[in-house]
């Protein structure tokens, strides 16, 4: 009989040990440590490994050719892949609940079956009823999908020996389970185990296998780390509920390019692909109104134009509120504070909120400027002129630093027609002088001439 111990395990990390403490002996997380039983058995501790022994060889006899892709019949989608999906990969894709994993997952899996190859979908978070209702209201119904309602991975390792899938789909990660684990389905054992059965089917077997992730409350992939570490390629699913644009983000990818995004719209039939986000993220944009500044943000890439809007109003209580939405909630206080030392902005006695349009999130310091005249231009009720950009990163000095890529950022906002950028000045000594012939550029050195510049 197996022999049980008692340990305890980091849901952060998943490093186990043998006592509880405080905080993780490893990652130094608190209250992070759960109580789980070890099992020591005699059999092969992985269902999935490959039984042949592998042989040491000379890098340079190693047929290291073309990767297979698989296209997915999205450009967006195949090129946040690097080319399409590497035939045998492990992929984790991981959201929040709603924002459309799973009507992704069915999309592809959709495009996959129209090539000639099978699928098999574990929905065991859901029954196959549920899941064919979905499927057809999103018009797939592909003979060459299957699906399978279980979470016992013992049983979807038999059908995936007996059906012999190109590509496996499971929804999701946290819900399956080992029945030779004693812990509950979701804690770090059974994720760390499941996923690298996975692994050993994905590259033992050449079956291209997703994994869908669930996330934490703080927004991070729930379960170990070393989930992450596991696969070849993690796309991060964002965007808001509230609005239609879905944000997909490639956080890791060992076949292609990493920070690429792909920017995708919900709608009743599923997901489709946003070819020019600058246009979709401007239309409803007000004109000559004070509060609004267009910023060219940079992901991967890809350029495109967004709109920030920012609302200063004076406040009645001793407290005034600092919101935002879709911007990093310290570097908005950093911001005003810049605004309040080196301009003389008195900001004390005032509300402050400052939104993203569209419902994305962008961490980019490149997009300062913008905040700073956004907030101004609320504050002093004075427009920004509607064909003008701004583009730099503000220090604690009042600052204006120079930004990457500058090139690409305006050759996106020259597309879109605008007339005019505020940049720092020295990326403007270092830009080719045929771009001074599509759009005037204004070289600012402090945060308060990028004002007088865009405002007076």
């Amino acid at each position: 009989m197996s022999k049980a111990k008692v340990i305890w395990a980091c849901k952060e990390c998943g490093h186990t040990q043998l006592k509880w403490t405080g905080s993780c002996g490893a990652c130094q997380n608190w209250n992070t440590l759960t109580e789980e039983v070890s099992l020591e058995e005699k059999k092969p501790r992985f269902e999935a490994k490959k039984s042949a022994a592998t042989k040491a060889v000379r890098i340079k006899e190693v047929n290291a050719g073309e990767l297979k892709r698989l296209s997915t019949n999205m450009g967006e989608l195949d090129r946040l892949f690097g080319g399409g999906i590497v035939a045998g990969s492990l992929l984790l894709v991981a959201g929040e609940p709603g924002v459309g994993k799973s009507t992704l997952m069915l999309q592809i899996a959709n495009s996959i079956a129209m090539q000639g190859l099978n699928v098999l979908y574990v929905c065991g978070e859901e029954s196959a009823e549920q899941t064919s209702l979905r499927a057809r209201r999103l018009g797939i119904d592909h003979q060459n999908i299957y699906l399978l309602s279980e979470t016992n991975f013992s049983a979807i390792k038999t059908q995936i020996d007996q059906s012999n899938p190109d590509v496996a789909i499971v929804d999701s990660v946290q819900i399956l389970y080992k029945s030779d684990l004693p812990s509950s389905p979701g804690s770090v054992v059974q994720v760390r185990e499941i996923a690298t059965e996975f692994m050993h089917i994905a590259k033992g077997q050449g079956i291209t296998t997703f994994l869908i992730g669930h996330v934490t409350k703080a927004g991070e992939i729930a379960g170990p780390r070393v989930l992450e570490h596991l696969v070849d390629t993690v796309l991060d699913f964002e965007g808001d509920r509230q609005h239609g644009f879905r944000l997909l983000r490639a956080i890791k990818n060992r076949f292609g390019p990493t920070d690429e995004i792909a920017i995708f719209q919900m709608r009743e039939m599923g997901l489709s692909e946003v070819p020019n986000p600058s246009q979709a993220f401007l239309q409803e944009r007000m004109k000559e109104l004070a509060g609004s500044a267009i910023v060219p943000g940079l992901e991967g890439a890809r350029s495109f134009l967004l709109e920030i809007q920012a609302l200063v109003t004076a406040t009645a209580f001793p407290s005034p509120s600092r919101k935002s939405a879709g911007l990093d909630q310290n570097r908005l206080a950093l911001l005003l504070a810049v605004l309040e030392k080196r301009v003389g902005y008195q900001l004390h006695h005032c509300d402050v909120f400052v939104a993203l349009a569209g419902g994305l999130k962008i961490a980019e310091p490149a997009i300062d400027l913008g905040i700073i005249l956004a907030i101004a231009s609320s504050f002093t009720n004075r427009p920004i002129p509607s064909d003008t950009i701004a583009i730099g990163e503000v220090g604690l000095g009042g600052e204006v630093r120079g930004v990457s890529r500058i090139e690409t950022r305006l050759k996106e906002a020259i597309h879109m027609g605008f007339k005019k950028c505020i940049l720092p000045k020295k990326n403007l000594n270092n830009l080719s002088p045929h771009f001074q012939e599509k759009i005037q550029l204004a070289g600012v050195e402090l945060v308060d001439a990028a004002i007088q510049e865009a405002l007076f």
